[in-house]
């Protein structure tokens, strides 16, 4: 564990809207989980079991007692102090919660509560519980089922994983007369491609694949919100799928898709240009205007406008368009430059694209089915970076992208929507979120 993830966790909550009351830290509670365990060893219900971990596993499996389990009620009290004082090392003593030793389930008979965790093998990333040098550590089932009697709690509502530990903990409020909560259990979440298996990132941000918990190629809540996914397009989500027992797969674009109807009416417009191809046109009409101005956003008049100037000289200009535009124009074809007026292709292929001005109309547009393309002034862009999930793609941004802040939500026009990761002097990194 790392000190970082108790403010990294109450971040995220906080992210989703989730805003607690009260925080509870679990080693905060160490003398009520000892109390507790005190006291069921004085009931006779838990005892410590000093048998290596096999040979009870031999017996719980055969339904057999093993040969602490009997002994009596002071001899365990004398072991949990020792367990307490260091005289135990650890692995040599674990306290057991007496259950049903002809369970039909091996792992519900006599489950361990509380086990002994050597300090200096393994501090505490909290510097103010090092101080105490804990030895005694409960285990789930143990801190959790307390922490949820003593806090009232009402509804448990957890994977279904967890089925078995119910079982466990209910033989556990029965000695102590307590009324278990409510218990849901919902399925297993995937998505499809996503590493969500908290050991495997952990595993992959040490070795040094991962970036980190945000990196764009995971599905943790920190890489989404870096992504330019919604706290709201997740809450959705989740409602949609509800505390359904059976596991499920979902796919991206079931997020991506609600998280679309939310940013697309939010997010400004610019161009980008990925492998950019010059296209240069010619015969230019000479009242042309050099200064474009554009809609930051198509459905919202009042956000303003972005300007844009034109790389032009005499009758002709210079553009850059995206490889994959310029790959699919023939010569004779007409297209549009969005904002800007129709072209027809006069020279295609190799590293340049040549065509004529054809007319100013958008209507002439849609007659001849052209397609749209965005475009850049040849001159004066800046850099952009793009993250994906699928890997890193670089090109070019008009100049106006620059003056977004870190973490505003926009979309490159007919490329996807995405997060403004950073800024910087000619330089704009994205993150990706979806088309």
């Amino acid at each position: 564990a790392r000190l970082e993830f108790y403010d990294a966790i109450l971040e995220d909550l906080e992210w989703l809207g989730c805003r607690p009351d009260k925080v509870f830290i679990q080693s905060d509670r160490l003398p009520i989980y000892y109390e507790h365990a005190e006291k069921l060893i004085s009931m006779g219900k838990a005892y410590v079991c000093t048998c290596p971990r096999e040979r009870f596993r031999e017996l719980a499996m055969a339904c057999k007692p093993c040969p602490c389990r009997e002994l009596p009620v002071e001899e365990h009290l004398e072991r949990w102090e020792l367990m307490l004082d260091g005289t135990f090392d650890e692995g040599e003593a674990v306290v057991r919660v007496k259950t049903d030793l002809t369970h039909p389930n091996p792992a519900v008979r006599d489950w361990p509560a509380l086990r002994i965790i050597d300090p200096e093998k393994h501090p505490h990333p909290r510097p103010e519980v090092r101080e105490k040098e804990y030895r005694v550590w409960p285990l789930y089932n143990f801190a959790c089922g307390i922490d949820d009697h003593l806090m009232g709690i009402t509804h448990i509502i957890r994977g279904k994983e967890h089925m078995t530990n119910e079982i466990r903990q209910r033989y556990m409020y029965a000695h102590f007369g307590w009324h278990y909560p409510e218990a849901i259990h919902y399925g297993r979440l995937r998505i499809t491609g996503a590493v969500l298996s908290k050991s495997k990132i952990v595993g992959g941000v040490q070795k040094g694949l991962f970036t980190g918990w945000d990196d764009v190629r995971l599905a943790t809540l920190r890489a989404l919100r870096r992504r330019g996914i919604t706290p709201e397009a997740v809450r959705r989500l989740m409602l949609e799928i509800g505390p359904k027992p059976a596991d499920i797969t979902i796919s991206w674009e079931n997020l991506y898709a609600i998280n679309r109807k939310i940013i697309d009416p939010v997010a400004n417009r610019y161009f980008f240009v990925w492998e950019p191809i010059e296209l240069e046109v010619v015969k230019l009409p000479p009242d042309l205007p050099l200064v474009v101005e554009l809609p930051l956003h198509p459905d919202d008049p009042g956000r303003g406008k972005r300007t844009l100037e034109l790389t032009a000289s005499g009758d002709k200009a210079k553009f850059l368009i995206a490889g994959p535009d310029a790959r699919d124009m023939a010569e004779g074809a007409v297209f549009r430059l969005i904002g800007l007026f129709n072209a027809q292709v006069l020279k295609a292929g190799g590293d340049k694209i040549v065509a004529e001005f054809h007319s100013q109309a958008v209507e002439v547009a849609k007659e001849l089915k052209a397609p749209l393309i965005h475009w850049l002034p040849a001159e004066g862009n800046v850099e952009v970076e793009v993250l994906r999930p699928d890997g890193t793609v670089e090109g070019l941004g008009e100049p106006n992208l620059a003056r977004e802040q870190t973490g505003s939500l926009v979309q490159l026009v007919r490329y996807g929507f995405g997060r403004v990761d950073e800024v910087a002097e000619g330089f704009v990194r994205i993150c990706y979120a979806h088309k």
